[in-house]
């Protein structure tokens, strides 16, 4: 397995050693690619090169870092993948954190995007605003999912003069992040009404090219992500932030185009070589199930079948002891495009927000029906209609090598949307397709059904740390990592007194937002 033949000593970079050149400002403002400033500025180049990290980071692009940063984490426990390989006694997978792992999206986030969001801001904040606000657009979404791994992080005083960097409350670094998008979008809508031509093309490698019109669409649409995030903590801001999204004249995600895609030429997705060719993560038990379930036409598109069952999506059930090396050659993961929102997401955002009474411009099912139409659409699958129309349910799981893992299907819904249903029953349509259509993005998935409980997801069959995370609970969040408590101690203690004290910093914590209250 290549993840064993990493070493941790290679990753483990302190966030001491992050933030101490985002204060030392003469340096940050230093040119890394050997020319002057002067030199940089005659293209906007010394604003342009932080870019390059921050787009390869929001995702990580490179395949064994995302596989410790993304995939024996998120991907996992949103039901999307499940490893066919052997693992230690207790891993991820089983509820016993390996902080080699988990170390990586903390580590990474601070050195390539809050360091460069912060290099940006020094060289553009009130000269070229435009780039600024592209940075911070980019920051939400990169720190957004930090947040939604950890819970309370270092945000508002990052970068700050001194020794110490406290840490803020998840509430906190939601409110400024939606503060920062209302400066994002202001500022960019002002240029598309002004028909300003774009600086930001050369630089901007997704589809987008540039656009700041789409740049602001999308921020409006990363609004109504994080605004869902908070229905049930904060009901009255998620309305707020939503229909703010919605009703602005730029607006959200609508057309294929308008999803954040990068480009596919040099920005391939990581878990297609995780899976294809280092064959350590496949298809999950989960997948299986509810997709096969449905006889999903998406599923040749996101899937290569198993190599020893011809012609069979055979997914692995998470969390298996797993004693050989049989389990690799079930279903493999095949993602064409790494992308940061899908406009399929935002009709189903939309469709829950209108199941909840809020202004979305549009009725709860004939969102979710375009939802799944904008997926088919987007992975080129024919015959969006008739699947709309589908009322089977999941399938039960059967483990052609043991018995052991076998299941019972647990996600009973059917695609064809149940208008007379409860508002929980319809929600669970809502967020099985939003998941369904959102593979394999695995971050968000875990962000949401941790927050909803939707889909309804097997257990894992060997819970290595019982007293830690009960198995019927699942993982919640990741504990403060190592490169802090060495490299930040004063941020380190404030993280554990925001989540209730010491004992609290473990995977069965919940976040902000993950209440035990009821989705209505």
């Amino acid at each position: 397995m290549i993840i064993n033949k990493l070493k941790t000593s290679a990753i483990c970079i302190s966030l001491l050693t992050a933030v101490s050149c985002t204060n030392d400002f003469e340096s940050i403002n230093k040119n890394e690619y050997g020319a002057s400033n002067k030199d940089l500025e005659q293209d906007y180049n010394n604003i342009k090169a932080p870019f390059g990290p921050m787009f390869s980071n929001v995702l990580v692009l490179t395949a064994w870092p995302y596989q410790y940063q993304q995939n024996l984490q998120a991907d996992v426990w949103s039901g999307y993948m499940a490893s066919g390989s052997g693992f230690a006694t207790g891993n991820n997978h089983t509820y016993s954190f390996r902080d080699d792992w988990n170390v990586l999206a903390w580590d990474t986030a601070y050195r390539e995007i809050m360091a460069n969001a912060l290099r940006v801001e020094q060289r553009a904040k009130g000269k070229y605003d435009q780039f600024y606000s592209i940075s911070l657009i980019i920051k939400v979404a990169g720190m957004s999912r930090i947040t939604d791994i950890y819970g309370p992080i270092l945000y508002s005083k990052y970068g700050t003069p001194g020794t110490a960097w406290e840490y803020d409350s998840q509430e906190s670094v939601y409110n400024q992040m939606f503060t920062e998008l209302d400066y994002a979008v202001n500022d960019l809508t002002k240029r598309v009404n002004a028909n300003e031509a774009t600086l930001f093309e050369a630089t901007d490698v997704s589809i987008y090219k540039g656009s700041y019109e789409k740049w602001a669409r999308y921020a409006n649409s990363l609004r109504l992500r994080l605004a869902m995030h908070i229905v049930k903590i904060n009901p009255a801001l998620a309305k707020t932030q939503a229909e703010k999204a919605v009703s602005h004249p730029i607006g959200v995600m609508k057309v294929a185009s308008d999803a954040l895609i990068l480009n596919a030429a040099n920005y391939s997705n990581p878990v297609t070589a995780i899976s294809q060719v280092w064959t350590d993560i496949n298809m999950s038990a989960d997948m299986e199930s509810i997709m096969g379930g449905y006889n999903d036409p998406r599923l040749a598109a996101y899937f290569k079948t198993a190599p020893a069952y011809p012609g069979q999506y055979k997914g692995v059930r998470n969390g298996i002891d797993i004693v050989d090396a049989h389990y690799r050659d079930f279903a493999k993961v095949d993602a064409k495009q790494t992308v940061w929102m899908t406009t399929a997401e935002v009709y189903f955002l939309r469709a829950e927000g209108a199941l909840r009474g809020w202004n979305m411009s549009g009725t709860a099912q004939a969102l979710y029906e375009d939802g799944i139409a904008a997926s088919f659409n987007q992975h080129g699958v024919s015959g969006a209609a008739a699947y709309i129309e589908t009322t089977a349910v999941a399938k039960d799981y059967d483990d052609p090598t043991s018995t052991v893992n076998d299941a019972v299907a647990v996600n009973l819904v059917p695609v064809k949307y149940n208008a007379a249903g409860t508002n929980e029953q319809q929600l669970q349509q809502i967020i099985t397709q939003k998941w369904i259509c959102g593979f394999p993005e695995g971050q968000e998935a875990w962000t949401e059904w941790r927050r909803t409980g939707y889909p309804k997801l097997f257990k894992i069959v060997k819970n290595t740390s019982p007293d830690i995370i009960p198995t019927n609970l699942g993982v919640r969040r990741i504990n403060f990592v190592s490169s802090e408590k060495n490299g930040n101690p004063v941020g380190f203690a404030s993280g554990e007194k925001l989540i209730g004290g010491k004992d609290k910093d473990n995977g069965a914590t919940r976040l902000w937002w993950d209440t035990t209250g009821p989705n209505f």
